[in-house]
């Protein structure tokens, strides 16, 4: 049987705007009938990987999410004395074991890089450097097979460098945790141990407009332009206790990590580190949200994964909205249980506004459960 982990938070969020839309403005979705803000699960899954607690703790097992490869290939190559055209050749045969390659750039450089970003291990960047330098020293004789004549033998050499290079396991925590797709190579995709929901608020909320100026300093009042704003526009932001869901499938993780035990102990103490303290950074320098979670709940066991969105179908109107919510998805837990017959094999609950349990007492649960598979 599978075991999971799974995660429920409620964090405040002061007035903020973390995560907007392609026109600036507060992610929002509609659930229960009203409107909620909203962050992707992007955004967030994003800033989980990048934080620096993930860096440090995980620094050195950790993929690269780019369309890049080519040019980093490219770069390699002609600082070992290769000539531009014969570096750029090489990483275009490199590049296109990930993916297509994007059109040629019209631009004065033709760079190389995927059409779509892609994780990359860095088990795969160092396999990938080092087939492009066989290439480059003849040991692959990639460029001396005539197209017309040997295409079965190129395609051939294509398939045992794409197998060379590509991995289905590895040392690539964040690969292993959220996965990827590789369209052209779809035996290397990797399932995602981890899914985190879109965070939304537990209460109805619409976002809210802000007005602002910028003042000019060389600007003074007697100036014949006068002392009025050189720059005037206005921006969304909004407010509220988010729910943020997460569920971690412990045994994929192990096979994704290829049974690494110790590594895979790392990711899930740097995640829980994460989840109740990294939030997207958008905005920051204007509204310094950076809020921690104010609820944080985990169940272990085998029973299926279950989101608790559903407490808050109807949205919570009784304040305190923090404990309000709490109480809410407490209760809707208790329900489910007792309807389905299925509870988790442990709970483990930080609450802070209660003043009880910790987040060290939830890694102790989680890294508990790992252990005994």
């Amino acid at each position: 049987m599978t075991t999971f982990l799974q995660f429920h938070l409620l964090t405040s969020y002061p007035p903020s705007n973390p995560n907007r839309d392609k026109e600036g403005r507060q992610k929002t979705a509609r659930f229960g009938g009203t409107p909620r803000l909203r962050i992707s699960s992007q955004a967030l899954k994003r800033a989980i990987r990048t934080s620096s607690n993930f860096q440090q703790m995980l620094g050195g097992s950790l993929g690269e999410r780019t369309r890049k490869i080519g040019e980093v290939i490219e770069a390699h190559l002609m600082s070992k004395g290769a000539s531009q055209e014969d570096a750029k050749k090489t990483a275009k045969e490199i590049s296109s074991i990930f993916g297509k390659l994007q059109d040629v750039d019209t631009s004065e450089t033709d760079r190389v890089r995927t059409k779509q970003i892609v994780f990359i291990s860095p088990e795969e960047k160092a396999r990938a450097i080092d087939v492009a330098d066989r290439i480059h020293s003849g040991e692959i004789n990639l460029f001396k097979l005539d197209k017309s004549k040997d295409a079965k033998a190129l395609r051939d050499l294509a398939k045992e460098m794409r197998n060379e290079v590509l991995g289905t396991a590895d040392g690539a925590v964040d690969i292993a945790m959220f996965g990827r797709m590789l369209a052209g190579a779809t035996e290397y995709n990797r399932e995602a141990a981890v899914q985190i929901s879109h965070p939304i608020t537990t209460h109805t909320a619409v976002s809210e407009d802000d007005f602002f100026s910028a003042m000019d300093d060389l600007q003074k009042p007697d100036d014949p332009e006068g002392a009025g704003a050189a720059f005037i526009d206005d921006a969304e932001f909004g407010s509220g206790v988010f729910y943020i869901y997460a569920c971690v499938d412990l045994d994929l993780l192990l096979r994704n990590l290829s049974g690494d035990r110790e590594l895979a102990i790392k990711s899930i103490e740097a995640l829980i580190h994460a989840l109740p303290t990294v939030s997207p950074s958008g905005k920051a320098g204007a509204y310094a949200h950076h809020p921690r979670a104010g609820y944080m709940r985990l169940e272990v066991g085998s029973q299926s994964p279950f989101n608790l969105s559903g407490a808050f179908s109807r949205p919570i109107s009784q304040q305190p909205l923090m404990e309000s919510s709490i109480e809410a998805l407490e209760d809707h837990a208790r329900r489910n249980e007792a309807a389905y017959g299925m509870s988790p094999d442990e709970t483990s609950v930080m609450d802070v506004h209660a003043g009880t349990g910790s987040l060290a007492d939830i890694k102790a649960a989680a890294i508990k459960a790992l252990q005994s598979l």
